[in-house]
């Protein structure tokens, strides 16, 4: 009689405590899907670097707009790898950084830009936070340089070149093609897939054409930048 009651109970509790163990059990993140974006905002552009004689420039940020596309690519849980490719406008405004002149110059230079950035995106609330970083490589084709002095303004095209040699920078505005730099973000996913996205760029080359021509040159630009973007995931 004592068996018979002793092994019903033994199987309950043993039901109980499996039951137990299979509550407790943490859940597992699941793997991210793929997912396509587009997207696009205003930027904040500077030209950071130092005159031909070595002193910091001193330049003012003019306003641009990007456009672009993305795919995230999910490798863990929660995190992609997400590869763009995007329209930017970068440039400055400020002085001619050739000579001690008073004249002013305001550059604008269009990119095509590949950014390569690993995403972190948890879900926080009912979407997404957006953290993620990476580099990023710029191709440069169009670019305008506006002068102006006491009297008279003047436009002109950007020329791009790997190396130049001249004596008179102030004739022509030579730049190259490529840049390359690194780019930071963070943002919101909804849930209705719109997001919004502060970005940041720093560039890590020196964008000028190498002139042969001024012995002991110390011109140096690189672009700089931040901005806000909305966008939305397919």
């Amino acid at each position: 009689m004592k068996n018979n009651i002793f092994l019903p109970a033994i199987i309950l509790l043993f039901i109980s405590l499996s039951s137990m163990a299979q509550t407790t059990e943490p859940v597992k993140p699941m793997m991210g899907s793929y997912s396509f974006g587009i997207y696009g905002g205003v930027n904040f552009q500077n030209l950071n670097g130092s005159d031909i004689s070595g002193t910091k420039l001193k330049n003012t940020m003019v306003t641009k707009f990007h456009l672009g596309i993305n795919e995230q690519i999910p490798v863990a849980p929660d995190f992609y790898v997400q590869i763009g490719l995007q329209y930017i406008g970068k440039g400055d405004k400020g002085n001619v950084p050739y000579y001690n002149t008073t004249e002013k110059r305001e550059i604008s230079l269009n990119y095509i830009e590949l950014p390569i950035n690993f995403l972190y995106k948890p879900l926080v609330g009912k979407g997404h936070f957006l953290l993620g970083f990476g580099p990023y490589l710029g191709y440069a084709f169009s670019g305008t340089a506006k002068f102006s002095g006491d009297s008279y303004t003047a436009t002109q095209n950007v020329l791009f070149q790997n190396s130049i040699s001249t004596n008179n920078p102030n004739d022509l505005v030579y730049f190259k093609h490529l840049d390359v730099g690194a780019n930071a973000f963070f943002g919101y996913e909804f849930a209705n897939n719109l997001n919004i996205v502060f970005n940041s760029q720093l560039g890590l080359v020196n964008i000028n054409s190498k002139n042969s021509g001024i012995a002991n040159s110390k011109l140096s630009e690189m672009n700089t930048g931040f901005g806000l973007s909305l966008g939305y995931r397919f």
